[in-house]
């Protein structure tokens, strides 16, 4: 290119980009409103079926459990099945399952019981708890897969 070419270049400036926070606040807002519904839906099971002093947390149990289970398919249909906007898992996967399901309600229960002299308990609701929600992620991603892979085809 010689100098009088050069001088005719027209140099396009960089797009403007969107900031962090346009970009970002949909996201919150999504997060917060699927924490609003899980949390609440949580909460209605507690108050459905309340655990007795000193007993068996199985309301919470079973969250977690069905949480991890639901999760499990959710993401065989985010991941592997179609599409979703962009903000599906944030809403769904972050917000609705992570304010449904509950590690510090798991925490307080196991400390309950162990304060109210049942640390056996204690113990194997912290065993059940991991091994029946790790298996129920498992068992829901690989039938869900099995499922709707099948489907497909």
């Amino acid at each position: 290119m010689t100098a009088p070419e050069a001088e005719n270049v027209r140099v396009r400036p960089a797009p403007r980009r969107r900031s962090e926070w346009r970009t970002q606040a949909p996201v919150v807002a999504v997060v917060a409103v699927g924490g609003a519904i899980g949390a609440s839906a949580r909460y209605g099971l507690t108050l459905v079926w309340p655990t007795p002093e000193g007993g068996f947390p199985w309301a919470t149990f079973l969250t977690n459990v069905v949480g991890c289970a639901v999760i499990g398919v959710f993401m065989v249909l985010v991941t592997d099945v179609w599409a979703a906007h962009r903000l599906v898992r944030p809403f769904f996967g972050t917000g609705v399952l992570g304010g449904f399901t509950t590690f510090s309600t798991y925490a307080v229960d196991i400390r309950r019981l162990v304060g109210a002299g049942r640390p056996g308990l204690g113990l194997a609701y912290l065993a059940a708890t991991l091994v029946a929600a790790l298996a129920a992620v498992w068992l829901a991603s690989a039938a869900a897969r099995r499922v709707l892979i099948r489907r497909q085809r």
